[in-house]
């Protein structure tokens, strides 16, 4: 997993409320395409013509949010089904972090397990942030600093943002929690020995 400290950019601004996994990538593109290969279908309905053209009208399409390592989202972004795959489709379009009022419980947890980083803030700020993007017209950036836990809008406001302690060192060390476990394995292999010792006859039916 790729650490993440701080990206700046322009934040791409797609505010409406409730868009669901099967927006940000349907299921159908899941099957016989890699994770890395998911970024051309992420938001395909809005965001191609029925010809496979570029919709001029959806925002991601537009020339200065086309490159956004930044997306601002609407509530309860990314609720519906449990897919793992909206994430690398948001991250095959170059997203590293994206901020919502609220999100969706389970694409929130998969965010932090592939490096995504979800920030929740309030609808006003995220509204607030969209206006001096675009009033700013790419002459200034908006900064999301995971080790300081702020946000620096193009105007250079900070606004601070909570996340969970573990999952901040998991995406500073770009660790998956299977990594941050490894970390850990001398003291569990010792505290397996010593229950083996201890309770031999739990460890005879395991090992048969």
């Amino acid at each position: 997993m790729d650490k993440f400290t701080k990206v700046s950019g322009p934040a791409a601004p797609m505010l409406r409320a409730n868009v669901d996994t099967d927006v940000i990538i349907p299921i159908q593109r899941l099957v016989g395409t890699g994770r890395t290969g998911l970024g051309p279908y992420a938001f395909e309905r809005m965001r191609y013509n029925k010809d496979g053209s570029d919709n001029p009208d959806f925002v991601l399409n537009l020339p200065q949010y086309r490159d956004s390592p930044i997306l601002l989202a609407g509530p309860n972004f990314g609720c519906g089904s449990s897919r793992e795959g909206a994430v690398w489709a948001l991250m095959g379009m170059g997203f590293r972090a994206v901020l919502a009022p609220s999100f969706g419980d389970i694409f929130f947890n998969n965010c932090f397990q592939n490096g995504l980083l979800p920030i929740a803030l309030p609808e006003d700020v995220i509204a607030r942030i969209a206006a001096e993007t675009e009033a700013a017209q790419g002459a200034r950036h908006t900064v999301v600093d995971l080790a300081r836990q702020v946000v620096v809008t193009p105007e250079g406001a900070e606004i601070p943002f909570a996340v969970d302690a573990r999952k901040k060192e998991a995406l500073l060390e770009g660790l998956d929690d299977i990594a941050l476990t490894l970390r850990f394995k001398d003291a569990i292999d010792g505290w397996y020995a010593a229950d083996r010792a201890a309770r031999p006859w739990v460890w005879e039916s395991v090992e048969r």
